[in-house]
């Protein structure tokens, strides 16, 4: 793909509050960001996706004249935390799912061929993997769910690692002194958990989904903490909340993974 050259220098960059690894910026009806060795390959995926009729991922623009990686801005209300009411109803949680199990689908036919990544691939590749499809990177109109951002972190992994990523988000599986995750009790959750494995399809089932976000939560405790070493000190909290997590999990995977009625 060629370059995209910024043809508005002289418009207003804002900062964007969005998604969760920093850096974006709005200029007019372009978001922009620093880039790295991945860019080439997340640009293509992006066309790969919306020539695949994914018009709610960001339209790839290359990069601007400064060198930073250029997509279309989707417009809406991107969430924080503490995250709305609304978040955590029913149609949220199954537009979440669909919307996870179409990028699966358009993804699984990208050519990797002399592709880079941010992340690492995980085994089974079965697709590409967006890695941090969560309610911070969900854009929303009038409360529906038409676009998703930051995509570079993504790489090839197997579906339930997204979909474990995003039940942890959005159930939420998290130990009920997670201030960033509703509280509700165990039956409600596994509801929940079954109600998003339904709407994502492909015969994933909790107890598995389960399994992974275990998996994955001590990964991202691990890989947290490796950037707390690093100098970002204000993230270190975040280990322990993680861990936490992981752990409740544990604790409570089979009364999560049971069909409950109601």
């Amino acid at each position: 793909m060629s370059d995209h050259s910024a043809d508005a220098v002289s418009e207003q960059e804002e900062v964007l509050d969005g998604g969760n690894m920093g850096g974006a910026t709005r200029v007019g009806a372009t978001v922009r960001r620093g880039g790295g060795a991945w860019s080439p390959t997340v640009q293509r995926l992006l066309g790969h996706l919306r020539e695949r009729g994914l018009t709610w991922s960001p339209q790839p623009l290359g990069t601007d004249e400064h060198g930073r990686d250029t997509v279309s801005y989707l417009p809406g209300v991107v969430p924080q935390y503490p995250l709305p009411d609304w978040i955590w109803s029913q149609s949220v949680l199954t537009d979440a799912g669909v919307h996870l199990a179409q990028l699966h689908e358009a993804s699984a036919s990208f050519d990797t061929t002399d592709a880079v990544w941010q992340f690492p691939a995980r085994q089974p590749a079965e697709v590409i993997c967006h890695n941090d499809f969560a309610p911070y990177n969900m854009v929303f109109t009038d409360r529906r769910l038409t676009g998703v951002i930051d995509w570079d972190t993504a790489s090839p992994g197997p579906r339930s690692w997204d979909l474990a990523y995003l039940a942890y988000r959005l159930v939420p599986l998290a130990d009920p002194d997670n201030r960033d995750a509703v509280n509700g009790d165990l039956d409600e959750r596994a509801r929940r958990l079954r109600m998003l494995c339904d709407a994502y399809g492909s015969g994933l089932e909790p107890a598995h989904i389960l399994q992974v976000a275990i998996h994955r939560l001590h990964d991202l405790a691990a890989f947290t903490k490796a950037r707390a070493d690093q100098g970002q000190e204000n993230i270190r909290s975040h280990v322990g909340l993680y861990q936490r997590d992981a752990a409740w999990i544990t604790a409570h995977a089979e009364h999560l993974s049971r069909d409950v009625q109601g």
